[in-house]
């Protein structure tokens, strides 16, 4: 019988753990990340203010504009810095007092290129495995097999200075899973990577959460990437707490209709108007087809008005659909302009307090 790469991967990763993968929160499980009252100050400005968070095991996208507190979040949830006011644990591990314990089993990729130019990806993730608490020999086998899991396996003897930005995400992506975390923070992972990369990378995220069963967080400023990987939402603005809930309970549908039609749009839409339906010829969530509009529904009468419209114009209506309320929706309905300034630090390599 062949067994595939990531059944492979996961015998090696999951050695350590004895982590069973999973495709999403369980409910009787008790939360990864867990904040009350969470608060940070720095002089006068209040980066978190009074965080309350209860977030199960899964695909989590964190959310929200420059200057919310997603940084200080993951720094706070890493053990990096105290909170001002209020507790946080992280896989069960105060964050306080247990620092070093969250970041033996927790993986970071960080946003920032901190990489070692002058050494090749093996040894860099390699010497990661090793403060990791490996022994040497474990510790070239378990980088030598994430590198391959990410796609690097005939470049891990390159120095890293001569990577492109996409091969450089991946290597912070291998060294942040190299010890067998039990949950991984995602700094901006496609950041500055081509869109192939960028699907590449959002695939890989996917494997690492369903075949080897790490919890990841993904802090991203991309919408589609956050839908595409994750199954649960926190979004944070000036440093409060706006949501958490999986992405699937964002509500209803709207009962608009997305309209395209093979023809004449302009006059189409006049007859629509002109019936007493409000039409939007340009809205967000549009595919950008030729030919295609809004139409706010009222009652079922506007099925009859758009059939009706192009029998008399003699116009093929291509598609007929219900508008779906997305995650940008929810997004744009909940945060401000107005954001904090956040301090600008940079989270230090999360490695460094492993061993």
């Amino acid at each position: 019988m062949s067994v595939s790469t990531d059944q492979k991967f996961a015998g090696s990763m999951g050695a350590a753990g004895q982590r069973v993968a999973g495709d999403g929160p369980v409910a009787t499980a008790p939360p990864i990340i867990e904040a009350r009252g969470l608060t940070k100050r720095y002089g006068g400005v209040v980066a978190l203010d009074r965080l309350d968070l209860r977030i199960p095991r899964a695909a989590i996208g964190l959310l929200g504009p420059n200057g919310a507190g997603k940084t200080t979040l993951l720094r706070l949830l890493l053990g990096l810095t105290r909170p001002t006011e209020g507790t946080a644990s992280v896989l069960g591990f105060d964050t306080r007092s247990q620092g070093t314990k969250i970041r033996e089993r927790v993986g970071y990729m960080p946003e920032s290129d901190c990489l070692p130019m002058g050494t090749t990806a093996a040894d860099f993730v390699g010497h990661m495995a090793e403060m990791s608490g490996l022994p040497a020999r474990q510790a070239r086998q378990r980088a030598a097999d994430v590198l391959y899991h990410v796609g690097l396996d005939e470049e891990r003897y390159r120095l890293i200075r001569g990577f492109s930005q996409g091969m450089k995400q991946r290597v912070k992506l291998a060294q942040a899973i190299v010890h067998d975390p039990d949950l991984v923070f995602l700094d901006e992972p496609t950041n500055g990577m081509d869109p192939q990369g960028r699907e590449e990378m959002l695939e890989l995220i996917i494997r690492i959460h369903r075949t080897l069963g790490i919890a990841v967080v993904v802090s991203s400023h991309i919408l589609e990437d956050i839908e595409r990987v994750c199954d649960y939402v926190v979004i944070i603005d000036g440093g409060r707490l706006v949501l958490s809930q999986p992405i699937g309970d964002l509500g209803p549908a709207s009962s608009d209709l997305l309209v395209r039609v093979d023809g004449d749009v302009t006059t189409f839409v006049q007859r629509l108007t002109q019936a007493g339906l409000r039409v939007d010829t340009n809205p967000a969530d549009a595919t950008g087809a030729l030919g295609e509009f809004l139409v706010y529904f009222d009652g079922d009468r506007t099925y009859d008005i758009i059939r009706d419209t192009a029998a008399d114009l003699g116009i093929a209506l291509r598609s007929l659909r219900t508008r779906s309320r997305s995650l940008e929706d929810l997004y744009l309905g909940n945060v401000t302009d107005g954001a904090i300034a956040e301090p600008a630090t940079v989270i230090a390599e999360a490695g460094r307090g492993r061993a």
